[in-house]
């Protein structure tokens, strides 16, 4: 309710425990909110929110199949935005905001989300108009990523994905993402008394954490192992080998070794490989 037409978040929805059911992205609209949660989850996610309704003059819909975002990344992103729709002003557009704008007799709604260490919209429109969307901005000289490319600038900013490196196990203070996914002064949700808990007599400390990897070797698998002598201390959860950067990873690791520096080593083929835990987001010495 605290968010105007306009505005948006980024969140966690949480069981009793603390742990994740789903991330979701929320913009608001004049008329609606439209939330953007992960494939694979999508449908347990609306039978969820239609169990938490009861008077509220509320309508839910599905439109995985209907309406498809068009995701462009990079510092002439809104540019090249600018250039293919009816809409202006992106650069001063808040993360999150969103405009909906009519382009050619068909709605598009615009939002900001910088999720690979660069400015970062998202155009959500019916399928076939996402198409055409997608030939324009190729056309207007934004041409499309590289999955891997794309992958590796994702870890390179040390953002976490809902069923890569969170799942239903994950507290969201382990994946480092509690400042922008939860809130510290709203009222009563399912879950906040486990996180609160954790940040006021833990003092935030979780048993484990996210962390960004430098590897010197080749790039690990995800699951790999990671460890600090003999003991395995955590899982690697992505991995991409970076142009600016080398073999990097994120990955999880025991409390006791994720200060920026420490030296561990990570499961490879034939054997291991030295690496060091490093700051997200990741980032030149």
């Amino acid at each position: 309710r605290a968010l105007a037409p306009g505005s948006g978040c980024y969140a966690a929805w949480l069981t009793p425990q603390g742990r994740m059911l789903t991330d979701l992205h929320v913009f608001a609209l004049d008329d609606m909110i439209l939330l953007d949660v992960p494939a694979d989850v999508a449908p347990a996610t609306l039978t969820r929110l239609d169990e938490c309704l009861f008077s509220e003059d509320v309508q839910l819909t599905d439109s995985s199949e209907s309406l498809t975002p068009v995701w462009i990344h990079g510092p002439l992103a809104s540019a090249s935005v600018q250039r293919v729709l009816p809409v202006s002003g992106l650069d001063a557009l808040a993360e999150y905001g969103n405009v909906r704008i009519d382009a050619a007799g068909s709605p598009v709604v615009v939002v900001r989300v910088s999720q690979v260490g660069a400015p970062g919209f998202g155009l959500y429109a019916e399928r076939a108009r996402a198409v055409d969307l997608q030939r324009a901005l190729e056309a207007a000289g934004a041409p499309a990523a590289d999955p891997r490319a794309l992958d590796a600038a994702r870890i390179e900013a040390g953002y976490p994905l809902f069923g890569v490196d969170m799942t239903e196990e994950t507290i969201p203070l382990e994946a480092g993402i509690e400042d922008r996914a939860i809130s510290f002064t709203k009222g009563c949700y399912v879950g906040q008394e486990v996180i609160i808990r954790v940040l006021h007599r833990g003092h935030g400390r979780v048993a484990r954490r996210l962390v960004g990897l430098r590897i010197e070797g080749e790039v690990p698998g995800r699951g790999a192992a990671v460890h600090a002598g003999e003991r395995e201390i955590g899982r690697v959860t992505s991995a991409a080998s970076s142009p600016r950067l080398g073999s990097i990873a994120l990955a999880y690791v025991q409390r006791d070794h994720v200060a920026p520096g420490t030296r561990v080593e990570v499961a490879v083929a034939g054997g291991r490989t030295p690496a060091r835990v490093s700051d997200l987001p990741l980032a030149l010495d």
